[in-house]
């Protein structure tokens, strides 16, 4: 399903494009490879063919001198001119060995003679013949004895070549070309005194071109401008002699294909003999064809692993986006991706998303001030069950608690009470909003809610140079002396204020509010002006101090089993009634049926009915004595409460291990799904994310992410221990997408990677 997904198709194709783009230029390259290695072949052939007719034209230059220095030789000259009827043999012997050596520096020159007219005689290197005796040994197939007389010893010549022509050298059949000048160079009439006659084997020549033909097993073909045969070697094909008289073939162009060879042409500008090579076009571009081969094998090869690591980097980078929108259709039950592209859809959910976690973080900053103000009331209030509670609260309400500790204080504006009509009570409204703005300039940010319509709450918390104590509430006195007297200056406005005990602990604040309240109290009963401290009123202590919202703190405390807190709370509520109280008999008689009555309706509570131990505490409460020294009674009651609050943590213990449990075993079900998370495992257990990987970490002590991760290792290294699976199916079984991440994560916690792993295991 995922393969045929648009978001994996159009990762794959946009991988072949990224692809196919080097693989356009390399094709360029080989073209551009193919076309000049073409060039640099003819290049190649056609200096090889100038050369060899540069060297051959050299050599015919030098049969053509040796000529010119026989026709100056002076013996040469007197045996041409001499009439005597006998001849001279001492003089032919005196011109064969200084004229007749030339064949030792030129090949060429290997097989000529001189005819001598006057004495009908031919001279070659070492002897001399008779013009039929040499006729019996060297002769052209072509020409009869006569003829050959005719046509090349009794002709005057003058820088004659014959044709390439059959002929027979001792028995032995070749070809050659002849070489003919008369003697002397100035003869015009028909018969000369003697020809230089050079006969040039055509292997001699082909000999020189043999480079052309051996190297790349083509053809050469050297003929004159009348189209005579000169030489003629190689693989010839059928084409050659009609080759210049077709038309399709360009006879003033250097190289050119006909047919299936390369026919390459020069012309020799002093002599006028036209050469021609042809070269097998398989020949010419066989470096060429190593070029493509090796790019077609290599491009093939890089388009193949290009398309499997495309496939694999589409799947593996079209797996989380897939993810993606399936737990955005999922939490917002949208399906609208068939209509809209996938990033669209993911950047449209997203969007909306910030946009809505923006909005909804501008009504949380509307709201912060009654966040602030609720969490003030609670906490004074004594609402809260636990400091724990408290700390999380102040943090979302964004209000610093210092050290812990300090002061609760209330100020009243005076002269309004009973006063509740609009006018008044908008009055008041703007009366508070001064006297916080006041509170805000003498003594910095504080926390201020407001208590009635004609009441602030502040709360004063010592700070890290200022603890509760003496100085601290002269301080406190002074600041709200100056307070009084400036809003009264300024506004005409008359307060009075009251402030109780400090507060040593978060939970004692409520205590605290209570006595600043009986301060204040008093001091409007006695019409006192400015400040008033709880302990400096005679208030009188007749009557057992046990307030609702202590009783209230107490039973809230003993419910989440936080012993500590609801010892201070017990001993808070005993020192106010030994210390500080004088209690009759029957007012003692009333508070300690007043704190049995407390926890007999705990216990009537359905989170204690299931106690075993019920009928036990319920007897200690009731055996409780009355007339029993209070501190007795404290001590029971406090027995009693760490029996409770012992039961209370003992069964949330109980609960959050049934809770861990429940993750371990999810978690052991669904290792292998990539997809598993806090997220899906607070879904499973019905539990915000939060609180469970908060609750885990304190169960387990690690974090629920280094346990998926040991889980899945472990499985990991089982599979590696007892199947033959390759590393990447591993990793896919044990929930990664990626091998990559896996064996990372498995490097780290086992400490080597997953091949050496196995390997350790097969030695």
């Amino acid at each position: 399903m995922l393969k045929r997904s648009s978001i994996f198709r159009n990762f794959l194709i946009s991988y072949i494009v990224i692809l196919l783009i080097p693989c356009v230029g390399g094709y360029i390259s080989y073209l551009t490879s193919i076309s000049v290695t073409q060039s640099i072949s003819i290049d190649n052939s056609l200096i090889q063919l100038e050369k060899s007719q540069e060297l051959l034209e050299h050599r015919m230059a030098e049969v053509e001198g040796m000529t010119r220095q026989i026709a100056i030789n002076q013996e040469m000259n007197m045996l041409m001119n001499d009439r005597h009827k006998v001849q001279d043999v001492y003089g032919l012997w005196k011109a064969m060995r200084n004229v007749l050596t030339f064949g030792q520096t030129n090949d060429f020159l290997q097989n000529y003679f001189i005819y001598l007219a006057n004495y009908d005689l031919i001279l070659t290197s070492g002897s001399t013949y008779r013009p039929e005796h040499y006729y019996e040994y060297f002769h052209y197939d072509d020409l009869s004895f006569e003829d050959w007389k005719t046509q090349v010893l009794q002709k005057t010549h003058r820088s004659e070549i014959k044709p390439v022509t059959a002929y027979t050298e001792r028995g032995m059949d070749t070809s050659v070309i002849t070489f003919m000048q008369s003697l002397p160079l100035d003869s015009f009439n028909d018969s000369s005194p003697a020809n230089v006659v050079v006969v040039i084997d055509e292997k001699t020549i082909t000999g020189l071109l043999s480079g052309l033909t051996k190297g790349f097993g083509g053809w050469v073909h050297i003929y004159d401008s009348k189209g005579n045969t000169l030489a003629l070697q190689g693989n010839i094909p059928s084409y050659v002699d009609k080759l210049k008289d077709d038309p399709a073939f360009d006879a003033n162009k250097t190289s050119q294909f006909y047919e299936n060879d390369l026919v390459i042409t020069t012309r020799s500008d002093k002599s006028g003999w036209i050469y021609q090579a042809g070269i097998p076009r398989t020949a010419l571009m066989e470096n060429a064809n190593k070029i493509k081969r090796a790019t077609f094998v290599l491009t093939g090869g890089t388009m193949l692993i290009g398309l499997v690591v495309g496939l694999l980097l589409a799947h593996r980078n079209s797996v989380p986006i897939h993810s993606m929108i399936g737990i955005i259709k999922e939490q917002f039950g949208r399906d609208e991706l068939e209509k809209r592209n996938a990033y669209d859809f993911l950047s449209g959910n997203i969007a909306n998303m910030i946009k809505t976690n923006k909005q909804l973080e501008g009504e949380l900053t509307l709201q912060l001030p009654l966040v602030r103000d609720a969490f003030i009331k609670r906490l004074i209030a004594g609402e809260f069950e636990s400091r724990d509670e408290i700390v999380a609260a102040a943090k979302q309400a964004n209000i610093s608690l210092e050290q812990g500790s300090g002061y609760v204080g209330i100020l009243c504006i005076n002269g309004y009470s009973g006063m509740d009509s609009v006018e008044i009570l908008n009055e008041l409204s703007a009366t508070r909003l001064l006297m916080k703005q006041a509170l805000l300039e003498f003594a910095g940010p504080l926390p201020i809610s407001d208590l009635g319509s004609d009441k602030l709450v502040v709360l004063f918390f010592s700070s890290g140079n200022r603890e509760t104590g003496q100085d601290e509430e002269e301080r406190i006195t002074a600041l709200m002396e100056e307070l009084i007297q400036h809003v009264f200056q300024e506004y005409k406005v008359s307060i009075q204020a009251g402030f109780g005990e400090a507060f040593e602990t978060l939970m004692d604040v409520s205590q605290s509010f209570e006595q600043a309240k009986q301060a204040l109290e008093y001091a409007v009963f006695v019409n006192s002006k400015g400040m008033l401290w709880n302990h400096e009123a005679r208030i009188e202590n007749t009557t057992y101090y046990y307030p609702l919202d202590a009783e209230q703190r107490l039973a809230s405390t003993i419910r989440a089993g936080e012993e500590e807190e609801a010892g201070k709370i017990i001993d808070g509520i005993f020192e106010q009634n030994i210390g500080r109280r004088e209690l009759s008999v029957e007012m003692r008689h009333q508070l300690v049926g007043e704190i049995k009555g407390t926890f007999l309706k705990l216990l009537d509570q359905k989170v204690f009915q299931e106690s075993n131990m019920l009928e036990t505490v319920k007897r200690r409460v009731i055996d409780i004595g009355s007339a029993e020294p209070l501190d007795s009674v404290r001590s029971e009651i406090k027995g009693i409460t760490e029996t409770l609050c012992g039961y209370i943590a003992n069964k949330k213990k109980d609960s959050h291990a049934k809770l861990v449990q429940r993750m371990y075993q999810y978690t052991e079900e669904m290792y292998a799904n990539p997809d598993l998370t806090l997220y899906r495992v607070a879904e499973y257990v019905e539990r915000p994310e939060k609180y469970i990987s908060q609750l885990f970490k304190e169960v387990t002590g690690v974090n629920y992410s280094d346990h998926l991760i040991k889980v899945r290792m472990e499985k990991a290294a089982g599979l590696l221990k007892e199947s033959n699976h390759t590393v990447d199916d591993i990793a896919a079984q044990v929930g990664y997408n990626s091998s990559h991440s896996f064996r990372r994560a498995f490097k780290r916690l086992i400490g080597v990677t997953p091949s050496v792993f196995r390997q350790t295991l097969d030695d």
